[in-house]
């Protein structure tokens, strides 16, 4: 623990602004309970895939979400830049906002987990991770686990929240915004739940970080 207020790194990525919304949300929570609070964005910058989220809503939403299947399956990592506040620092705990692309840690997120400077970053440093998703939390939940700590982080037990609908109609629902920019009553046809976080997650995110503030950020004894 550093002397002084607790510092705290919330890294992320998003398309959706959805894990922006809950790292905004986090970060006041932690802010009002004495912490030095860092955002920082992670940029997706591979050529292969870059056009395809350079705007929105896409303009082939099925076919670009489609198209990120085989490398997502193969776990591969792609270019990234990386804000110098996520590169190092002495910070007294880091969250990394994973969401789940085709099951697993979406690819900006896991190359940034596999950077160099990332094990700077982490080494000895408690972590944890909130996984904003579609549906599939628990193979992104161990990646990231597993990832911080072969990068020496010591992890702390994160936080999943999966958008309303169950499997067909949460990505019929999905894909018609990435698609329009708007959330829709049905889909070809099919009745479809509103998607992204609800606002009653967004509280649920908010005592995740009470609860981070309490467990993590306060010396024993205190």
């Amino acid at each position: 623990m550093t002397t002084g207020r607790p510092h705290v790194l919330l890294v992320h990525y998003t398309y959706t602004q959805q894990a922006l919304k809950m790292s905004d949300a986090m970060a006041g929570e932690l802010r009002e309970r004495g912490c030095e609070v860092t955002q920082a964005a992670i940029e997706f910058t591979d050529a292969k895939y870059v056009d395809r989220f350079k705007r929105f809503p896409m303009s082939h939403a099925f076919l670009d979400v489609l198209g990120m299947m085989p490398a997502q399956v193969r776990r591969k990592t792609g270019e990234i830049r990386v804000p110098p506040e996520a590169e190092g620092g002495a910070y007294d705990l880091v969250c990394v906002f994973s969401p789940t692309w085709w099951l697993t840690t979406c690819m900006p997120i896991r190359s940034f987990l596999k950077l160099p400077t990332t094990g700077a970053l982490l080494d000895g440093t408690p972590f944890t991770d909130v996984v904003v998703c579609r549906r599939y939390w628990g193979n992104n939940h161990r990646t990231v686990r597993d990832l911080g700590v072969e990068q020496g982080g010591k992890y702390v037990e994160g936080i999943h929240f999966a958008y309303a609908g169950g499997q067909i109609r949460s990505l019929l629902s999905l894909i018609s915004y990435l698609g329009s920019g708007e959330y829709r009553e049905r889909f070809v046809g099919v009745p479809i739940p509103r998607t992204n976080l609800s606002d009653t997650q967004v509280e649920e995110g908010r005592a995740f970080a009470r609860g981070l503030a309490e467990r993590v950020l306060t010396p024993a004894g205190v």
